[in-house]
């Protein structure tokens, strides 16, 4: 098993870049495998490491077709309906509430006197 090269952070080659790097630049890894990576240390812990990909390799991102764009508005509007009451909350519910605001906090509503 042949082992990566390793830079230090910030320290990397031209001719090299992260995903997000890539994806700045339109680009996607394309299926090629990580081809080194960045360490940067810590004090207390392992250091943080950062999978670095050939540019030359890389492939332009797909792009969005019209059937994608709709699957996305739909998962987005579903994140959006509360399971509980079934209404659109008006804004994505919390993952660690898992309800809209007034069906989490019931006992928060506004009362009338």
């Amino acid at each position: 098993m042949a082992t990566l090269p390793v830079f230090r952070w910030r320290l990397a080659p031209d001719g090299y870049a992260t995903r997000r790097q890539l994806r700045a630049r339109g680009l996607r890894p394309g299926g090629q495998q990580v081809a080194a990576q960045l360490e940067r240390p810590r004090r207390r812990r392992g250091p943080l490491v950062a999978y670095l990909y050939r540019v030359d390799l890389a492939k332009p991102v797909r792009p969005m077709t019209p059937a994608r764009w709709a699957a996305l508005a739909k998962a987005n509007a579903a994140r959006r309906v509360c399971p509980t009451c079934r209404r659109d909350a008006g804004y994505v519910i919390p993952a660690h509430l898992g309800t809209c605001a007034p069906c989490a906090f019931p006992d928060d509503s506004p009362r009338s006197s």
